[in-house]
């Protein structure tokens, strides 16, 4: 172990970057070799504090580009699978239903969702007027489906879910108030239960089903930032990577050579 120490001690920037550049060939994941320099600079650091040195070597070494998670999402007959889930025998799944067909139709996030107002939706033009982060408003198109849905729950289930209870939250909880996001997720959980569907969801799951699922049918990507509301195309951008990767399994899966 001293032979180890003494080794970094008089260790160069030449010298780690060297065993950086070795960790990549040998295929480590960038986390780890992350792991590994965020160790290194703590032995350095603390060798500057007892004057070991008078330079640390990894000032000028970079961390490895860990890039972002890729989002989960969700095959379109998983979709369909937990669109088709609630009971439309009870207001809270016709309630549900509903949800989960504007979540899909429409790429919300989940306080855009939980927060919309009898005010916002405009059935008779099919669209949303949604308030994203940073109080931007934006229009989204809702789509046949959706629209079918909410009109039904507007007219079978909503009057009795909140019992008489006065409220302009168009999906408010049972007692009648704006859904909380622990509840919105309780239920996504239920339904994906319902339907069979064992991944591991996220409350965001139908949003990246949206993005992943238009850009798959040939949407163009400025076309998805906006409807997603996303203010930088980067942020959307991630999601190319998921259709891809779809894409590339399809083909390993279904071509002849694949």
């Amino acid at each position: 172990m001293q032979e180890k120490n003494l080794e970094l001690i008089n260790a160069g920037r030449e010298l780690i970057l060297d065993h950086l550049a070795w960790r990549l060939e040998q295929n480590y994941k960038p986390r780890s070799t992350a792991r590994f320099l965020s160790g290194v600079r703590g032995f350095y650091r603390y060798l500057l504090r007892e004057k070991m040195i008078s330079v640390d070597p990894t000032l000028r070494v970079d961390m490895p580009q860990l890039g972002r998670p890729l989002p989960k999402s969700l095959s379109e007959a998983d979709v369909e699978a937990l669109l088709k889930a609630p009971d439309l025998s009870e207001a809270i799944g016709q309630r549900d239903r509903a949800m989960l067909e504007v979540l899909y139709a429409c790429g919300l996030r989940v306080t855009e969702l939980v927060s919309l107002t009898l005010e916002q939706v405009n059935l008779r033009q099919g669209v949303l007027r949604v308030m994203g982060k940073g109080s931007k408003e934006r229009l989204v198109p809702m789509g046949e489906e959706a629209i079918v849905w909410v009109e039904r729950y507007m007219r079978d289930g909503r009057g009795e879910l909140l019992g008489g209870r006065p409220s302009d939250v168009l999906f408010p909880s049972q007692r009648g108030e704006q859904m909380t996001r622990q509840t919105f997720w309780h239920r996504i959980k239920h339904q994906a239960k319902v339907a069979g569907i064992g991944k591991s969801l996220s409350p965001h799951t139908l949003r990246h089903a949206f993005a992943t699922h238009l850009l798959n049918h040939g949407a163009d990507l400025r076309v998805v930032q906006m409807l997603l509301g996303h203010s930088d195309l980067s942020t959307t951008q991630i999601y190319t990577h998921v259709a891809r990767a779809r894409l590339q399994d399809l083909h390993a899966k279904h071509h002849p050579r694949g």
